[in-house]
C-alpha cells in the first residue's frame, strides 16, 4: 500500500496515491470533542482491557517452570517459550543451519526493500500500517538470525561432544546406529526457558502472523480491485512488498518450531491500537491527511469503520493459528520419527 505506478510522472504518481488532506481541521477540539469519537475510545478501551487481561492471565514469561504436572509441579502453560523452540526447526532431519539461511537471505532482502521504499517515497511513507508491519517483519527476521546463528553454535558444540562420549558408549550397538542417531539428535536440543529475547521473538512471530495477513488480505481483496476501476497500475515494487512478506512468514512458519497459543493475538491487537493512537497523536498537532480513509472520525461512519477494522483480525489471525495447526498435522503423520512437537 505505500505507492503505484502509472504513466504520469513520480509527482504525479505521489500526489495520486497520497489521499487529500482532509477538510475538516484535525487540530481544533471540536473535532475530537463528539459523539463519534467517544464511541471509538470506547471500542479502543474495551480492546486494551482485553488484551490486558489476556497477557497478564496467559502469558508464560510470568509463570514458573518448577516441575510436571504429574509429579505435582505446577502446570505447563502454553504461553511458555523455550530456548531451543526459537532455532529448532521442526523436523529433526532439517539441520538449524537451513532454518538460519532462510532467515539470513529473508532480513537481507526484506530490508534492502524497506530501505528502497524510503528512499523513493520519503519519510511519510512510514505513516502507513503496511509499513509498520513490513519493519516489523523485518526485525523479526533480524532477530531470528541472531536466534539461529546462537542456536547453530550450541548446536554444533553439543554435537561434538555427544559423539565423543557416543564413541565410547555404545560400540556394542553399532547395528543400532539409526535410533542411536536419533537419540543422539534429541539430545542436541534441551528444556531450557527462553530469555527476555525468545520471548519477544515468539511475540513478534505471532503479531506479523496477523499483521501481514490483515495488511495483504485488505490490499489484494479491497484496494486493488477499487485501484483497478480508477485504471491504476501496480509496480514492481508494490507487488513484491505486499506478496513476498506473507512468503518468508509463512515459509518461515513452515520450518520453525514455535507454538502458536491463540491468547497471542493481544499481542496483534495491541500493535494496532498503537498505531491508531500514534495517528490520533499525530492529527491532534498537525493537520495532514489520513493514510486510510476510514481512519477519519470527521465520518459519522466512524465507529462502524473501527469496529469492522477490529473485527477483521480475528479471522486474520486465525486463518494464521489454523494453518500452523494443520501443518503439524501433516507433519506428524507423514515424518513421525522426525517430527518434533512444539508442545
Amino acid at each position: 500500500m505505500a505507492a503505484l505506478s502509472s504513466p504520469s510522472s513520480y509527482t504525479e504518481l505521489k500526489d495520486a496515491w497520497h489521499p487529500s488532506t482532509t477538510t475538516v481541521d484535525t487540530t481544533s477540539s471540536s473535532y475530537w470533542f463528539n459523539w463519534r469519537v467517544t464511541i471509538c475510545c470506547v471500542w479502543m478501551a474495551l480492546a486494551m482491557v482485553i488484551t490486558a487481561f489476556l497477557i497478564f492471565k496467559y502469558e508464560g514469561f510470568r509463570r514458573k517452570r518448577t516441575g510436571n504436572e504429574g509429579d505435582g509441579g505446577e502446570k505447563e502453560w502454553s504461553g511458555n517459550v523455550y530456548e531451543d523452540e526459537t532455532w529448532r526447526p521442526c523436523l529433526r532431519n532439517i539441520h538449524p543451519a537451513w532454518l538460519l539461511a532462510f532467515r539470513a537471505v529473508a532480513f537481507f532482502v526484506l530490508l534492502i526493500m524497506l530501505i528502497i521504499i524510503g528512499l523513493v517515497d520519503g519519510p511519510t511513507i512510514f505513516f502507513y500500517y503496511t509499513q509498520w508491519t513490513f519493519a516489523l517483519i523485518t526485525l523479526y527476521f533480524g532477530l531470528g538470525s541472531l536466534l539461529s546463528l546462537h542456536g547453530c553454535y550450541k548446536y554444533n558444540k553439543r554435537a561434538a561432544g555427544d559423539r565423543v562420549d557416543s564413541i565410547e558408549a555404545i560400540d556394542s550397538e553399532r547395528a543400532r546406529s539409526k535410533g542411536s542417531d536419533n537419540t543422539l539428535q534429541e539430545s542436541q536440543y534441551s528444556s531450557n526457558p527462553a530469555n527476555f529475547w525468545g520471548y519477544v521473538f515468539q511475540i513478534i512471530f505471532q503479531m506479523n502472523a496477523g499483521a501481514v495477513l490483515l495488511t495483504d488480505c485488505v490490499f489484494w481483496f479491497i484496494l486493488v480491485p477499487f485501484l483497478e476501476i480508477h485504471d491504476y497500475s501496480l509496480n514492481v515494487l508494490v507487488i513484491n512488498m505486499h506478496s513476498l512478506n506473507a512468503i518468508f512468514l509463512l515459509g518461515d512458519a513452515a520450518l520453525n518450531s514455535l507454538s502458536f497459543p491463540c491468547f497471542r493475538i493481544a499481542y496483534f491487537f495491541s500493535w494496532t491500537i498503537a498505531y491508531v493512537l500514534f495517528q490520533w497523536t499525530l492529527h491532534s498537532l498537525v493537520h495532514i491527511w489520513w493514510p486510510y480513509p476510514f481512519l477519519d472520525l470527521s465520518s459519522h461512519y466512524a465507529p462502524l469503520w473501527y469496529f469492522s477494522v477490529a473485527v477483521m483480525h480475528l479471522p486474520c489471525y486465525g486463518a494464521f493459528a489454523l494453518l500452523v495447526k494443520l501443518k503439524h498435522r501433516l507433519l506428524q503423520r507423514w515424518f513421525p520419527e522426525s517430527y518434533q512437537s512444539p508442545r
